[in-house]
């Protein structure tokens, strides 16, 4: 039995527990001063929690990047997003790394993953992949000053990234708090647009396949296509078999031929 999670960050961390899109690699580009990291995955605060739900925790992001001896590292991101302070931690380490940063959104860059991608020197948007931005969420127990500390603590989290948005893309973060507040879900070409990237790429963005039922405004996905029936057989009518009695059945017929059996069983 599947307990309910109130907690909506915990909620997506748990609908993505066993994501087949999961990666996190660091690799030496061939015969380049360049390496790739590809951030294919949540990001979660710590070791622990790693171990418990998946995802990437800052000390193991932070220790491989600091073991990259490249010019140019190209972050490849498909993430659904996870806890604010590691990804903050996280997006630190790119900025203090000499080397120039290209960030590639080859799929989704939700929530936490896109102040890490806001790190880089360079944005890339893949065709199809999306970019959102929304305010913090918590979870927590507590009296009524608990909670109204915590709500203060909220908006001084959504306001700092308010302020690193606006920074990049040079919007008032008037404008910035209401895309947050609306949990705003950007196009590759509207994330251009409006600064959060720099260009599209020419490539398509990869799959997603993440579960983002925890957001209140994701794109539905794509529902599968209708099979066809496989051509019948081509086989003569048995003219001993019985007719059928209903070809043309349809729901009201079916409803008023029951509505009759019951009359029948009242007599």
């Amino acid at each position: 039995m599947e307990v309910p999670v109130r907690n909506r960050l915990n909620k997506l961390l748990q609908d993505n527990r066993k994501a087949s899109a999961r990666r996190f690699d660091v690799l030496a580009k061939d015969g380049t001063d360049e390496a790739e990291v590809f951030l294919y995955d949540a990001i979660v605060s710590n070791e622990e929690e790693a171990a418990w739900w998946g995802g990437v925790a800052p000390e193991s992001f932070v220790k491989a990047l600091r073991e990259i001896d490249a010019s140019t590292i190209h972050l490849r991101i498909n993430s659904p997003g996870g806890s604010v302070f590691a990804a903050r931690a996280m997006e630190q380490a790119l900025r203090d790394h000499k080397a120039k940063i290209i960030v590639h959104i080859d799929g989704l860059a939700a929530s936490a993953a896109t102040f890490i991608a806001l790190a880089g020197d360079e944005i890339v948007m893949g065709k199809g992949a999306l970019f959102m931005i929304h305010k913090a969420w918590t979870g927590m127990w507590g009296n009524a000053d608990d909670l109204r500390a915590e709500a203060d603590l909220l908006d001084k989290i959504d306001g700092t990234l308010a302020d690193t948005y606006a920074e990049r893309t040079g919007a008032d973060t008037k404008r910035i708090a209401d895309w947050m507040s609306a949990e705003t879900w950007f196009t590759a070409d509207e994330a251009v647009e409006h600064g959060f990237a720099d260009r599209v790429a020419e490539t398509e963005a990869k799959a997603k396949a993440w579960n983002l039922s925890a957001y209140a405004n994701a794109p539905k996905p794509e529902p599968e296509p209708p099979q066809t029936p496989a051509p019948a057989a081509n086989v003569e009518p048995d003219p001993t078999a019985a007719p059928n009695p209903t070809p043309y059945a349809t729901d009201e017929h079916r409803a008023r031929q029951a509505q009759r059996m019951r009359l029948v069983a009242q007599i």
